[in-house]
């Protein structure tokens, strides 16, 4: 298992963390290169050209990476680093994992709101729970994840869910299996690791259960 919680497998490329000396699937790394500038510069798609220095997608890592110096290390040559390096990163996985799901919407295998993540839920039609970090507890908990705690995504916002799915705010969201679904795991993951949130469970759920809160 990956820090990022995706079961590893032979074929992914490993690469080594600059904070803690560790080799793991490219997919819980966050990738940097060296800008023109010599600034540090996150490459979330990692697509940017150059030579990457990856760092675990972990809050700690980074503020380490950052504290002691380490992207110089990795570069070999001195380097620009911005203090607030964790928050940038943050900020453009956010971002990343919003559009995913709302490519996702667009495609129709996405659905937000109570009542219709329930119906995907008790349909089996859902193969994703994704429920807002800021949202109550107790709302929360009438929705079970489909497939166990692996299933649940709960490091975005209710503002930032909403802005995946067209309005202000949502709390509830499910997504069918497809072919965004492991891309919207793999950045959920990532996102969840900065945000501390990684591991994160809902507790004890029940899905398809109408309370009277519901």
């Amino acid at each position: 298992m990956t820090r990022g919680g995706r079961e590893k497998t032979r074929d992914e490329p490993e690469r080594k963390c600059i904070a803690s000396g560790e080799s793991q699937p490219k997919q819980g790394l966050v990738r940097f290169v060296v800008g023109p500038d010599r600034q540090i510069v996150p490459d979330i798609l990692g697509r940017l050209p150059g030579r990457g220095i990856y760092v675990s997608a972990d809050a700690a890592l980074l503020d380490r990476a950052v504290a002691k110096n380490l992207f110089a290390r990795a570069a070999r040559q001195p380097v620009v680093v911005q203090s607030d390096l964790r928050v940038l990163v943050e900020d453009l996985l956010a971002r990343r994992l919003i559009d995913l799901l709302s490519m996702a919407r667009k495609a129709g295998g996405a659905v937000t709101g109570y009542e219709k993540g329930k119906d995907w839920l008790v349909k089996g039609q859902a193969h994703l729970l994704i429920q807002a970090s800021d949202g109550s507890e107790r709302g929360r908990e009438k929705l079970r994840p489909p497939n166990g705690p692996d299933s649940l995504i709960s490091c975005l916002t209710a503002g930032e869910m909403g802005l995946a799915f067209g309005r202000e705010r949502a709390i509830h969201a499910a997504l069918a299996a497809g072919g965004l679904n492991d891309r919207v795991v793999e950045e959920a993951a990532r996102l969840a690791g900065l945000r501390g949130a990684d591991g994160q469970q809902v507790g004890e759920m029940i899905a398809g259960k109408d309370t009277k809160d519901a």
